[in-house]
């Protein structure tokens, strides 16, 4: 015991938090965790729910004796301080897996809202000023108790509990479970899995076809008659190319996008709300309706069953980890083409330390912003945070969709070959080089001399 709270000391001294103003906006200042808490100084951190559909149960874990805040009390299934330069998301991925030993990808975590902590315990000498990025990850069963590793010096045991159950001790101040207001900001958590999985179909059902009948079916047609065989050919390879950048277009939206349309379309058949689920779906090209300021008419109880069979090697017989492919309740502003959980201040932080022609790469149309630690994190999950000085980098859309412009790339080709418009051939050639090398220049030269 006494090693464990040795290193929970080592621990405080050496991690950093960025200290943010009581806006939850960082100052662009870091400070030792302890300090932070001694201070009062606002930071942030991670809430990770594991919720299994199933059984509708919560995932609690006890925390261990030797924590500096709410000792040997049930608390959420995983919670953690975001490292100074550290990203919300990864932090949820790497704190469910130092300390439950579980590994989840990105597409597992649901960020459901974000709680101001604000509290003082310890006799004044905690000061939690803490945003919480609160995620939930929905689970189809309870993962099996003995598949879950333990870290020692964060959590001494782990159970299952309904979330009704959990609601009402929490509501009556039970002294073994972690304080929470659930008849304030954490009174979502419950608000949410009561409203996914209590709402009634009927009503869902009206609701979707109020938001079909906005929109009134319209049919194309094109008149055909004048083109050549070689101009049919050269249509049909850029209709063909077209439906590849229709597949891009998912990706862009968001990354569990395709995901999601394949499961809608499988199970559009199986009943009437399905059908309406898919068919709104087809006409949003995502799961957040245009004509609602892109709220989301789905939800991520809605979407598709992924299994992680690697997982089932934990335990016997059981046949692995089945989750749903998370997806927010609001569009997010930066679709897919930047992390989830990145800020301005970062952003602008990162590009001002980038040479000037890679600042127009950084802002500019034809390059996608990752992360070094996703990377990290999806290739060795049990590896070591990025020593790179800034998380953020630059992916030109030529590598980030290689595959799927590759392939566009050659219909075009194939539909420069078959034209006999030089302009045309030009514009179809050009654009399927700009493709593969990301630069569009000419390809836009090319557009303007065709349609001039």
């Amino acid at each position: 015991m006494a090693d464990i709270e040795e290193a929970q000391l080592q621990k405080q001294e050496e991690e950093h938090l960025d200290v943010l103003t009581k806006s939850g906006q960082k100052t662009g200042v870091s400070k030792p965790r302890g300090h932070v808490h001694r201070d009062g100084d606002y930071h942030r951190a991670v809430h990770v729910w594991i919720f299994a559909e199933s059984t509708q149960q919560l995932l609690l874990q006890r925390r261990a004796l030797c924590k500096d805040s709410w000792p040997d009390l049930w608390d959420i299934s995983s919670a953690g301080h975001i490292s100074a330069g550290d990203s919300s998301l990864e932090t949820a991925r790497r704190e469910l897996e130092e300390e439950l030993g579980v590994t989840l990808p990105k597409d597992a975590f649901e960020l459901i809202f974000v709680f101001l902590q604000e509290c003082v315990i310890n006799d004044g000498k905690y000061i939690n000023n803490e945003y919480n990025d609160v995620y939930l990850v929905t689970t189809i069963d309870p993962i099996p108790l003995e598949a879950f590793t333990l870290q020692e010096a964060e959590v001494s045991a782990v159970k299952y509990i309904s979330y009704g159950e959990y609601k009402l001790l929490l509501a009556k101040g039970d002294s073994e479970y972690v304080p929470y207001d659930v008849d304030g900001q954490y009174g979502q958590l419950f608000d949410i899995i009561e409203k996914r999985y209590k709402e009634n179909t009927v009503a869902r059902s009206l609701s979707l076809q109020k938001q079909l009948s906005r929109y009134a079916p319209i049919s194309l047609s094109a008149e055909l008659t004048g083109l050549t065989d070689s101009d049919k050919d050269t249509l049909a390879y850029v209709v063909k190319a077209a439906m590849v950048m229709d597949e891009i277009f998912y990706l862009q939206s968001w990354y569990s996008n395709p995901v999601l349309r394949d499961w809608l379309k499988e199970h559009a058949g199986t009943s009437e709300l399905n059908k309406l689920k898919w068919s709104y779906y087809l006409i949003n090209k995502s799961p957040w309706s245009c004509l609602d300021e892109d709220e989301a008419f789905l939800t991520t109880a809605d979407s598709a069953i992924r299994l992680l069979s690697e997982e089932n090697g934990k335990v016997n017989n059981w046949r692995g980890l089945e989750y749903r492919a998370a997806f927010p309740m609001s569009k997010p502003p930066g679709a897919n083409f930047y992390p989830p959980d990145m800020d301005k201040m970062e952003f602008e932080i990162w590009k001002d330390s980038l040479k000037k022609d890679q600042q127009k790469e950084a802002t500019g149309f034809f390059t996608v912003i990752k992360r070094h630690s996703e990377s990290i994190l999806n290739s060795h999950p049990h590896g070591n945070k990025t020593s790179a000085t800034h998380d953020l980098y630059i992916v030109p859309y030529s590598e980030e969709y290689k595959a799927l412009l590759t392939k566009a790339a050659d219909l075009l080709h194939k539909a420069g070959n078959t034209t006999n418009s030089p302009s045309l051939k030009r514009l179809l050639h050009s654009k399927a080089d700009a493709f593969l090398s990301n630069d569009y220049y000419d390809s836009d030269i090319a557009w303007m001399e065709l349609v001039c």
